[in-house]
C-alpha cells in the first residue's frame, strides 16, 4: 500500500494505539518520546521499535518524515508509514491554519512554527514560496523546486510569474538546510539579490528570505541580507 494514502488497513485486534500498554490512558506532557511513537506502532515489538528508531535518527521529527525506504529498514509496515505521515499533515495543516488567520508579517512565530514543522525534517532542500496579499495575508503556499541535500536549483524568472499568475503583491521566500544549520550561504545571497532584482522590476515586494534549520532560523532581513 502507498504510504501517501488515507485508505489505512485495520490494526489487528490486539495492536494498534488502543491496545498498547503505554496507552491505557491519554498520552500526557510527561510521556516520552518513545512511548509516543510506540503507541503508533502496530508491531508486538513496538516499544523496542521506537526506540531503536530514535537511536538512529536525530529526533522524532526526522523519525516522522523518514522516507519510506528508511522505515522499512526498521520494519515497520505500510500502515505504521501511512500513520505517520497523517501524523505529520495534521500537524502541518493545524500549524498553516494559525498562519493563515491574520496578517503573515504580524503573525511571525506563527508563521516560523509553521515552517519549522513543514520543512525542517526535510533530508533534501526544498524552495518554498509564501504568496502575499497587498495587506499580507496569504494567498498561495507553495513548493517550487526540491533539490539536493545542499543544493536547490532556485529560478527568479519562474517565481515572479507565478506571483502574477496569483496577482500576489508581495513574497517570503524560504528554504531548509538539512544540515541543520541555517546560516545562508553565499549562493543563497547572491540567489536572493537576483530574486529581489526581479521582483522589484515588477513591482512585487520581497519581504523576506527564510532558512529554516533544526530548531533555528534565519532571516534575511533581520540580517541586514535583504
Amino acid at each position: 500500500m502507498s504510504a501517501s494514502s488515507l485508505v489505512l488497513a485495520p490494526a489487528l485486534p490486539t495492536q494498534g494505539l488502543a491496545m498498547n500498554a503505554s496507552f491505557v490512558a491519554l498520552p500526557t506532557e510527561e510521556t516520552t518520546e518513545q512511548d509516543l511513537l510506540a503507541g503508533l506502532l502496530t508491531s508486538p515489538q513496538a516499544t523496542a521499535c521506537a526506540s531503536t528508531l530514535l537511536q538512529h535518527f536525530p529526533s522524532i521529527g526526522h523519525v516522522i518524515a523518514a522516507e519510506p525506504s528508511q522505515l522499512r529498514a526498521f520494519g515497520l509496515t505500510g500502515h505504521d508509514i501511512a500513520v505517520f505521515r497523517l501524523v505529520r499533515e495534521i500537524a502541518c495543516r493545524m500549524a498553516r491554519a494559525e498562519v493563515r488567520s491574520r496578517p503573515v508579517l504580524s503573525n511571525w512565530q506563527a508563521l516560523i512554527a509553521y515552517l519549522q514543522t513543514a520543512m525542517a525534517y526535510e533530508q533534501i532542500e526544498q524552495f518554498r514560496i509564501l504568496f502575499l496579499d497587498r495587506k499580507n495575508s496569504l494567498i498561495a503556499d507553495e513548493v517550487q523546486q526540491r533539490g539536493t541535500v545542499n543544493h536547490t536549483p532556485v529560478y527568479p524568472r519562474e517565481v515572479i510569474k507565478r506571483a502574477l499568475i496569483l496577482n500576489a503583491s508581495a513574497l517570503i521566500v524560504v528554504h531548509n538546510h538539512p544540515s541543520g544549520d541555517p546560516k545562508p550561504s553565499r549562493e543563497d545571497i547572491e540567489t536572493t539579490r537576483e530574486l529581489k532584482a526581479a521582483a522589484k522590476a515588477l513591482e512585487v515586494e520581497l519581504h523576506d528570505h527564510v532558512v529554516i534549520g533544526h530548531g533555528k532560523y534565519a532571516s534575511f532581513k533581520s540580517l541586514g541580507l535583504l
